[in-house]
């Protein structure tokens, strides 16, 4: 049977940029493991498959593949999907703002849509999870020889490896600066030695000098769990930087906000607008947004 498809770059205004999505709109009828190989062949970081929402509240419910698993969770494809549906009527392009819910395997993800002029500009997801942290990290000298970096290129001050997750875990590393994040070369042996399997075994980098115009954090995600080498942008992970980044902050109260840029080492630059609310020292929302560009689309034989 034949089921449209269309292709987008998310967290990038300009095609060819960003993280690339497949989202097959409507996925009715398609099995968990003929979504498995349709993810395989489109062979992206992942795959969504938009399926009829299963509650009253819920816009949709969304199925989200990587070439190698499915995940509970992940940020690009929430955004990209949001504005797939957006743009093909899920919201009312007349007014400023709206709201659509996706329901994943977390729970139900509220996304909201910006209009300007009458097309979708941004979308920005709330995590449905809090914050949950992870088992300390490996030792500096470990993630070192992980990293392919001498252990001092690694923070230990306010900032320091730190397992996180706001519904999908990851192992942040803060390095030094913009020039460590782009030395790391991933020990694949190594990795499989001393990070496999662990709570958050896929790994978040990142340095707080950007070296770009509007940007506050320039960082690189390997995944190799999970199938993916390198990902020019990770939403998942930004949502749970900004609870890591907040609570290194020492402030109790308000909503701190960054600029994260990934993906430049892989040619693929992506911007993503991260943000956390704090309230007595706890962290009450983590937020990950940005633009998406649509880039194809057409149809799959799904057998």
């Amino acid at each position: 049977m034949k089921y449209g498809f269309v292709t987008v770059d998310v967290f990038t205004s300009t095609p060819f940029g960003g993280n690339p999505l497949a989202v097959l709109p409507n996925a009715e009828g398609v099995t968990g493991k003929q979504m498995q190989a349709v993810a395989r062949e489109f062979n992206l970081s992942e795959t969504a498959f938009v399926l009829p929402p299963e509650t009253p509240e819920g816009t949709a419910k969304v199925r989200i593949f990587t070439p190698a698993v499915e995940l509970p969770f992940a940020g690009h494809p929430t955004v990209g999907t949001a504005y797939v549906l957006a743009t093909r009527g899920a919201v009312d392009l007349g007014a400023a703002m709206s709201t659509v819910v996706l329901e994943e395997g977390v729970g139900p993800v509220e996304v909201k849509v910006a209009v300007r002029d009458g097309h979708v500009d941004t979308c920005q997801l709330t995590a449905a999870q809090a914050p949950e942290w992870g088992p300390p990290a490996p030792s500096r000298e470990v993630l070192g020889q992980i990293l392919g970096v001498e252990p001092g290129a690694i923070r230990a001050d306010e900032l320091r490896p730190i397992a996180a997750s706001c519904g999908f875990p990851f192992l942040y590393v803060p390095l030094v600066d913009r020039a460590a994040v782009g030395r790391v070369a991933l020990d694949r042996r190594r990795w499989e030695e001393d990070l496999a399997g662990a709570w958050a075994d896929n790994l978040f980098l990142f340095a707080m000098d950007a070296g770009d115009e509007g940007s506050d954090v320039h960082a690189r995600m390997f995944g190799p769990s999970v199938g993916v080498d390198e990902d020019p942008a990770t939403g998942s992970a930004a949502t749970s930087l900004a609870a890591v980044l907040a609570t290194a902050s020492g402030q109790r109260d308000g909503t701190l906000r960054w600029t994260v840029d990934q993906g430049i080492e892989m040619g693929r630059p992506s911007r993503m607008d991260i943000e956390a609310e704090l309230a007595a020292g706890e962290i009450t929302a983590a937020r990950v947004g940005g633009a998406t560009a649509p880039v194809s689309e057409g149809t799959i034989d799904i057998r």
